[in-house]
């Protein structure tokens, strides 16, 4: 058989939203991705915001922060 008269269907890759898990494809279809809509995307948003959601870690200083400024 050859190569011109196989088709090949790409499944599309599905992920959860991170806000609600609702079920994504993610694809140009779903314009929010990985979110299912603009409400969990903004949901999201706010928790970044007002850092329910952070990385783990020691938090760091720039030097703006340091010790040394002036007053």
């Amino acid at each position: 058989m050859s190569e011109n008269t196989l088709t090949s269907k790409t499944v599309p890759t599905i992920v959860q939203c991170p806000t609600c898990k609702k079920e994504v494809e993610w694809s140009e279809k779903s314009p929010h991705r990985p979110f299912c809509s603009e409400r969990c995307k903004l949901i999201d948003f706010g928790d970044w915001a007002d850092e329910s959601n952070r990385i783990a870690g020691n938090p760091t200083y720039d030097d703006v922060m340091g010790e040394d400024l002036e007053y």
